[in-house]
């Protein structure tokens, strides 16, 4: 990793590995920044390999995984910019107000403690979780149709299919236990959205996306509100989830570039 190079740390998000982020990797090692993509806390370096051991890393929650890329980033040369995707998006926000990233793009982020939108979809896809309370400490995987529902829907049922075999993985539970509660109890979900002195941030909302629909991602907005900060909201109409690794990805990855470049990083 070049000493004077920006790094870059991308955070995946519930049900896919830290390897579909290769792509953004390339490219914006192409654009001259550092991208590193870390694994969550115990989950092991392949499909293959965390698919087949979802009892080695099922009980982990939100501050064990925002606390373990802390740890990493503070391993780095230089504060990075961290992008991350749904929970990922909310682990991003988080770092932000830890101070730890010179700046966040969350790209639909999972809602954090103070968003009160719950569009029916996103229940129905917290639900595969969170109906059986023993789940709180287990990894769950979602089913082909699971899949297809609260990512794929934006996609033809080949490609839906294909990025479900290609990427997914069981993810922790936890997570949505605690986004589920944050509103009455609990503080995983919080985000610092009155710090005044962070770095800047970009949302995004995709139009057809079921798991984060656009009312979570406008929700997160008004929490910032109140802060000077630079916070930006860029809107894709006709996407949904999976709009980090189905075949627009690209679109995605730019348009994050170039708001960096805005930003003069």
């Amino acid at each position: 990793m070049s000493g004077t190079a920006v790094p870059v740390v991308f955070v995946h998000g519930l049900w896919l590995h830290s390897t579909s982020w290769q792509p953004w990797v390339d490219l914006f090692r192409e654009a001259g920044y550092a991208p590193v993509a870390p694994e969550w806390p115990g989950i092991p370096d392949t499909v293959a390999e965390a698919r087949a051991v979802p009892e080695r890393y099922g009980d982990h929650g939100v501050t064990d995984v925002t606390d373990h890329f802390a740890e990493i980033i503070r391993g780095l040369p230089s504060k990075p910019v961290v992008i991350g995707h749904s929970f990922g998006g909310l682990i991003a926000q988080q770092l932000l107000g830890r101070g730890l990233a010179r700046a966040a793009i969350a790209l639909d982020p999972a809602p954090a403690k103070g968003v009160l939108a719950l569009p029916l979809s996103a229940l129905r896809v917290a639900s595969v979780a969170v109906r059986n309370p023993a789940n709180r400490r287990r990894a769950v995987a979602l089913t082909p149709a699971q899949f297809r529902y609260g990512f794929g829907n934006a996609l033809t049922e080949r490609e839906s299919a294909e990025l479900y075999e290609r990427w997914t993985i069981p993810t922790p539970g936890r997570p949505l236990f605690e986004a589920a509660l944050a509103n009455l109890v609990g503080t995983a979900t919080r985000i610092d959205t009155a710090d005044q002195g962070r770095g800047p941030l970009l949302l995004t909302a995709g139009g057809r996306d079921r798991t984060v629909p656009p009312a979570i991602v406008e929700g997160t907005a008004r929490l910032y509100r109140k802060s000077p900060a630079v916070t930006d909201v860029v809107r894709f109409p006709d996407r949904g989830h999976t709009l980090t690794i189905d075949q627009g990805w690209r679109e995605v990855a730019q348009t994050s570039l170039d708001w960096l470049h805005r930003q003069g990083l």
